[in-house]
């Protein structure tokens, strides 16, 4: 990491930014995904994209290490989440940085288009990312019923059952141990009560990705149980200036699933984004 940040984000909440790469490059905004950190982009992170580009991941307001406040209209109001995006961009001079969102980052990337419109960004990465809301003929097993009921769970082993059963749903393939159990820890940084606000969202972009005016790459998974193909098809229909790259047999996440394919189509995805 070249430097970590303290952000000052909508309703002042404190949003954490650390910074990889190269500082004179184009800036690229990675957001993380439900319960997930900064961390769950370690491969883009330490890999060659560092050599080109100017990497920017945050931890959403509620997880890793920024703020979690206890007020459910503080991740129920998309204006904070607009406002977190904003600010990062603003007090970091990122200069039109393409937006790379993962699952719940796509709501996210999508309530700052709502409100700020696309003129300080470049461009928009989807990555198996959410773009409507978070209900069940959205997301499919293992996440509902008896899963996503332990995963809000107000009991302890309910929710580490929960979060463990979440996790093995978000690769097509088992990782190695000690990936799962850095997931599995910074998982359970996210309090319960914020899982289930985030979770309560009900939420239509239709009209914002309709009028998106920027480009956008739709990355969708064959495999994926908890964003399914469809979602994908849905945002592709929806889109004006979209490409879809779609990946056979993998899961919920293609940035480690095929970390290879996905750093050289997001670097060039960014260089066509100017």
């Amino acid at each position: 990491m070249n430097k970590e940040y303290e952000i000052k984000g909508g309703g002042g909440v404190k949003i954490w930014a650390g910074e990889w790469g190269n500082p004179d490059g184009p800036a690229i905004l990675l957001i993380h995904g439900f319960m997930q950190c900064h961390m769950s982009w370690q491969l883009q992170l330490d890999s060659d994209l560092a050599k080109e580009f100017r990497l920017i991941a945050i931890d959403n307001r509620g997880h890793g290490r920024s703020d979690k406040p206890d007020d459910p209209a503080a991740y129920q109001d998309g204006q904070y989440w607009a406002d977190d995006v904003a600010a990062v961009i603003e007090q970091l001079a990122l200069d039109k940085p393409v937006l790379a969102g993962w699952s719940y980052g796509g709501l996210i990337m999508l309530d700052y288009c709502q409100r700020y419109g696309c003129d300080n960004i470049a461009g928009i990465n989807f990555v198996a990312a959410a773009v409507r809301r978070i209900s069940d003929d959205l997301f499919g097993p293992p996440t509902i019923p008896e899963a996503r009921q332990q995963l809000l769970s107000d009991d302890l082993p309910d929710r580490i059952a929960g979060t463990r059963a979440f996790l093995r749903a978000c690769t097509a393939k088992s990782v190695d141990r000690e990936t799962f159990e850095t997931w599995l820890a910074f998982n359970m940084l996210v309090p319960n009560q914020v899982r289930r606000w985030l979770f309560e969202r009900e939420l239509n972009f239709d009209p914002v990705l309709e009028a998106l005016s920027v480009p956008a790459l739709v990355t969708y998974c064959t495999a994926d149980p908890l964003v399914v193909p469809a979602v994908g098809e849905y945002a592709m229909a929806r889109l004006p200036d979209a490409e879809a790259s779609i990946y056979q047999d993998i899961g919920h996440s293609p940035f480690f699933e095929d970390s290879a394919r996905f750093n050289t189509e997001l670097a060039a995805f960014v260089r066509r984004c100017g």
